[in-house]
């Protein structure tokens, strides 16, 4: 899940948003939103739909499946 991870790290710095207003914002802990940010933890599909909504981006596009948002 590094494609994830990164993803996550360019859409959080792309609205200007602390790791802990992202979490906040997602309904995850500070600690468990950022093993996601790093690659360490891969998320449920729940919180993968919930991810893409609040970014606004296609879960495909999260996973690495497609290029444009």
């Amino acid at each position: 899940m590094k494609m994830l991870a990164q993803r996550l790290l360019t859409l959080r710095k792309q609205h200007c948003l602390k790791q802990t207003e992202a979490a906040q914002a997602l309904g995850l802990s500070i600690s468990v939103y950022c093993r996601y940010e790093y690659g360490e933890r891969e998320p449920t599909a729940s919180t993968i739909i919930r991810m893409a909504r609040y970014f606004e981006v296609n879960a495909d596009y999260l996973l690495g499946l497609r290029e444009e948002p």
